[in-house]
């Protein structure tokens, strides 16, 4: 399973380069091709609220047909997508291009989430290890971006998409691989348990718990404002109470999300022994302060902030999108669709926002309202309850029965 695992992580690495490689294309897009900033926005858009919102769409797809290429055919066409921006000078053409890369994005994630809890069998800390690989690549994109096209300019475009085919590589040798063996089924109890009471944590029983779904979603929707909020003024605000000029704001960035990848690690240890719902509902609690943090602190003590908001909006990340699989066991890939999808990108619709009023007030007064998200992620988790595991439910008789 290890080795299944690190590919998986690997390859989701190589994937969501390309959701981070497109904001670094911008600075290119103004200097080499002439963009307003309006229509340098517009590429962007083009690949982050497309993918955002048909990942659901394929969601229900593989809830429905089993779709095995799927994955690695995602995995190219967000690869060559962004290889084709720069080679051409139409900005209809690069604008099609980069929402192609965005649906290619949108095809992958609901896919690949399946086949990493069918890999891991729900293991809390192997499932965090999937979800690390993301967070790496989005944040190592400026990093693999930003060099190439300097030395290469735009025309150096087509060079991007070895991730592509390396992460197509590595995949495919995952579908391809045997499945796990299950896990062995418990002998019957000599009678059955009693139910839990009403409001108690227990079993979903293997049905679709669409309310409970509904309040997950809402906590991720209020996280990915919250996370988006903090990183679109962070560099600035950085720059302005250390006055480090660039390279403060790139070392506040840094920090966050290599903070978040420490974050959604511990995440998955922390859930195997507490539990889920428990370590989402502290994580957001401390955020709150965290995330005010970032918006008050001094000088320097700013980045005590940052690396605390890193580590609670990324503790619960990667548990979220096992319980919204275990809240809708029967439709494990628009699970994945919605809380690797829609509810994570949404918060990139209140960045416009959070801009407009840093331009009227001032960068740090903007961060002011996004405290509000993580608590109110907090109010709506604490109506949450600890779903049955799939696998659990699957080893049941009334499981093995109903399969």
């Amino acid at each position: 399973m290890k080795r299944s695992v690190l590919l998986l992580s690997a390859g989701h690495s190589c994937v969501d380069v390309y959701q981070g490689a497109v904001p670094a294309l911008v600075p290119f897009l103004v200097t080499g091709r002439h963009y307003g900033y309006a229509a340098a926005s517009a590429v962007v858009l083009a690949a982050t609220l497309l993918s955002s919102v048909v990942q659901p769409v394929f969601g229900v797809l593989t809830d429905r047909w089993r779709m095995p290429w799927l994955i690695p055919v995602a995995m190219l066409l967000a690869g060559l997508g962004i290889a084709a921006a720069g080679t051409s000078g139409d900005r209809a053409v690069v604008w099609s291009v980069v929402a192609l890369s965005g649906l290619g994005v949108a095809a992958y994630h609901p896919a690949s989430a399946r086949l990493a809890r069918a890999v891991t069998r729900g293991d809390h800390t192997a499932m965090s290890w999937f979800s690390l690989g993301g967070n790496v690549g989005f944040a190592a994109a400026p990093l693999l971006v930003t060099p190439l096209l300097a030395a290469g300019g735009l025309g150096a475009t087509p060079w991007l998409a070895v991730p592509a085919v390396a992460g197509t590589l590595m995949t495919v040798l995952v579908t391809r691989a045997p499945a796990p063996a299950p896990a062995p089924a418990p002998a019957p109890a000599p009678a059955p348990a009693p139910a839990p009471a009403r409001g108690a944590s227990g079993a979903s029983g293997g049905r679709d718990d669409w309310r409970m779904f509904a309040r997950l979603s809402a906590v991720v929707t209020c996280r990915s404002v919250a996370f988006f909020g903090v990183s679109t003024l962070l560099a600035v605000v950085a720059k302005q109470r250390m006055d480090g000029g660039s390279a403060a704001g790139a070392a506040a960035l840094f920090l966050l999300f290599g903070g978040g990848a420490v974050g959604t690690v511990l995440g998955g240890r922390l859930a195997g022994r507490f539990g889920r719902v428990r370590c989402a509902r502290v994580a957001y609690a401390l955020a709150v302060p965290s995330v005010a943090g970032v918006a008050f602190l001094p000088g320097p003590l700013v980045l005590l902030g940052v690396a605390a908001t890193a580590a609670t909006l990324f503790v619960p990340f990667s548990l979220q999108v096992t319980l919204g699989q275990d809240y809708l066991p029967g439709r494990v890939g628009t699970a994945g669709g919605v809380t690797l999808g829609l509810a994570v990108s949404v918060g990139g619709i209140v960045s416009p926002a959070l801009g407009a009023l840093a331009d009227a007030t001032s960068p740090s007064t903007a961060l002011i309202p996004v405290i509000a998200a993580p608590a109110l992620a907090w109010a709506v988790a604490r109506t949450l309850r600890e779903p049955e595991p799939i696998e659990a439910a699957a080893a049941s008789p009334a499981g093995a029965a109903r399969a």
